[in-house]
């Protein structure tokens, strides 16, 4: 189904108001860019709400450093992807496929490469948080931005590649 043919959705609506026209333009010429990088921004906001709340308990409890880091990025991990496939299936990738075989490929492949990333940011919170001694949330912002961008990367062509490529 090609932009033309696609259900205006919210965002589509709030564009074409009279107060944001002059940007709508814009906006149907990048929209999926547009789309992910709104998404991202509230999927890493989930991310550090559940992240923050999850190193509050972990510390409260006594935990170590390393505990810490790590029961708190999978944690958020954890609710920030479940929150990113709905928004990138919905809106930013607009996902045609359907049926409970379809979409459940589709999840796997989407939490896959997700796994990927999460053993990525793991890691950067790891040697820069526990090892190195950075402040956790400088830590954290620097691995969302390498996190997002991969997560970008790897939906666009590996999780929600369009099948039929028509100009």
């Amino acid at each position: 189904m090609s932009e033309q043919q696609r259900q205006p959705d919210i965002f589509d609506k709030l564009v074409h108001l009279k107060i944001f026209r002059w940007f709508e333009p814009f906006f149907q010429k990048n929209r999926e860019m547009l789309m992910y990088l709104f998404f991202g921004v509230m999927t890493t906001a989930v991310s550090f709400v559940t992240a923050g709340i999850a190193k509050y308990l972990c510390e409260n409890a006594g935990l170590g450093k390393s505990a810490v880091s790590n029961i708190s990025t999978v944690v958020s991990w954890i609710c920030a992807v479940t929150f990113a496939y709905v928004t990138n299936r919905i809106w930013v990738f607009d996902s045609k496929v359907k049926g409970k075989k379809g979409i459940l490929t589709e999840m796997v492949s989407f939490y896959g490469g997700r796994v990927f990333t999460l053993l990525v940011e793991m890691g950067m919170m790891w040697l820069g948080y526990s090892v190195m001694g950075i402040n956790y949330w400088v830590t954290k912002i620097v691995a969302n931005i390498v996190v997002l961008i991969l997560n970008y990367v790897i939906s666009k062509l590996f999780v929600f590649k369009k099948k039929d490529s028509s100009v």
